[in-house]
């Protein structure tokens, strides 16, 4: 016999399945937030100096140039040139930043941080089945918000005054949008 499915029992269900992620997003939604303050995925366990030799044609800073160059430092994962700074990138999170003209720079090794590096790899994460898994959270996200909206009854209710307080609720996001986007 199948039981009657509630918008009660609906949130519960939802909420309990997603405890974990909403625990996980909530942090590292807080964390990027202030990330230009605070960036705790990864930490710097080993920091050298590195002189890296500059060709006098910028032109030649390419891959091919980063991996004959470097192979010492690691695997070669991609490299940037901004403001007259290079930053190297290497698998295993090893990035080497050094000056664009003389090359001379530091190599750091980091690892993430336990639990908020990882929550925050989530929350960034690209990968196609963790897209997907984080779509059908959003939408289970949305389940809970709905059915929590139709659980209290009477003068508690939505009809009460439950709308007032999601339209307040609403007001603040737009005006940010309208004044500071």
């Amino acid at each position: 016999m199948m039981k009657k499915i509630t918008n009660r029992g609906l949130h519960r269900d939802f909420a309990y399945f997603y405890l974990g992620l909403i625990i996980a997003f909530s942090f590292s939604g807080i964390i990027l937030n202030h990330r230009q303050n605070w960036y705790p995925m990864n930490y710097t366990y080993e920091s050298k100096p590195f002189q890296l030799e500059i060709p006098v044609d910028k032109k030649e800073l390419t891959k091919d140039y980063f991996l004959k160059n470097t192979e010492e430092l690691g695997t070669y994962d991609g490299h940037r040139i901004r403001d007259g700074k290079l930053r190297v990138y290497f698998k295993g999170n090893a990035i080497l930043d050094a000056d664009a003209i003389s090359g001379k720079g530091t190599i750091e090794y980091k690892r993430k941080v336990p639990f908020l590096g990882h929550t925050m790899y989530l929350h960034k994460s690209t990968n196609n089945f963790w897209i997907w898994y984080s779509d059908i959270f959003g939408i289970a996200m949305l389940v809970i918000a709905f059915t929590g909206v139709l659980i209290p009854m009477g003068k508690k209710g939505f009809k009460a005054r439950g709308w007032k307080l999601a339209m307040l609720g609403m007001v603040i996001p737009i005006l940010f949008l309208i004044f500071f986007s």
